[in-house]
């Protein structure tokens, strides 16, 4: 019988603390090259924290990260060098709840940044990957526009064009929709949806149970700074079997069934 797979992330008992509030307690996961995490659970448990630390945009107190080949021990408070820390972090696309677009770049000079500035592509070929790439997530006719002439859909989607034009191993999603009118979700899911399909690595933070549902290969729900309950989707938020989870979807599931009691 042959090894198991590495897995493309790999966190071993980290533990992240702001001032006296514990915000991670340990906490170990997994994410296999190709598969799609979601991390659930209510607000404060630590989700948003654990995917900061993943590339170190949080520094860890301690624990061990692992993404790729490259590893971090998070001893004693002690960050890699300067470019150590890029190489991590040029490994992991991150997309944030608020886009955080340059508000005085177009659609393609956001996406066509790092690859310009930070890789130190020529323009031309940066510009050419940008354009790709919003072709990609369906902006190609929006690619000289400026963020404050986009709706926040789209807007949302040249921030993931953006984290893709780095060439990451895995993307990381904090609650990416979460500040769109709910009319703009489906359009950003479905970019996400097609990441899935082409086998990306990702870990995402979402509250979207039914997107979760479909399109994760594991959920972990998290709660009081742990991984409380871990599994298929249709064992953790189908057939929870822990308190909290199941008390946590209970929300969810009765907002479904008022929402189908409701409907025409």
């Amino acid at each position: 019988m042959s090894a198991p797979a590495t897995p493309m992330i790999e966190v071993t008992d980290l533990w992240k603390a702001f001032g006296p509030v514990e915000v991670l307690k340990g906490i170990s996961l997994e994410v296999p090259k190709g598969s799609v995490v979601a991390l659930i659970g209510p607000s404060g448990s630590g989700k948003s924290t654990l995917l900061r630390c993943i590339n170190l945009l949080d520094l860890p107190d301690r624990g061990r990260v692992r993404v790729g080949d490259q590893v971090v021990d998070c001893a004693q408070g002690r960050l890699p060098r300067d470019r150590a820390l890029a190489s991590f972090r040029a490994r992991t696309g991150m997309v944030f709840q608020l886009f955080n677009l340059f508000p005085h770049m177009t659609a393609l000079e956001n996406v066509s940044a790092g690859p310009l500035f930070v890789k130190k592509w020529r323009a031309r070929e940066a510009k050419a990957t940008a354009m790709e790439l919003l072709g990609k997530v369906g902006l190609s006719d929006k690619a000289d526009a400026y963020p404050s002439h986009l709706s926040g859909g789209q807007r949302q989607r040249v921030a993931i064009a953006r984290a893709l034009a780095m060439s990451p191993e895995v993307m990381l999603f904090d609650e990416v929709t979460s500040a769109l009118d709910p009319e703009l979700v489906g359009e950003v899911l479905e970019v996400i949806r097609g990441l899935a399909d082409e086998g990306m690595t990702m870990v995402l933070v979402t509250h979207e149970m039914a997107f979760a549902h479909e399109v994760a290969r594991t959920v972990a729900f998290m709660s009081d700074g742990g991984i409380v309950e871990t599994g298929r989707p249709d064992e953790v938020i189908v057939r929870p079997q822990n308190p909290r989870t199941r008390a946590f979807l209970a929300r969810f599931h009765s907002s479904a069934r008022a929402l189908a009691g409701a409907a025409p």
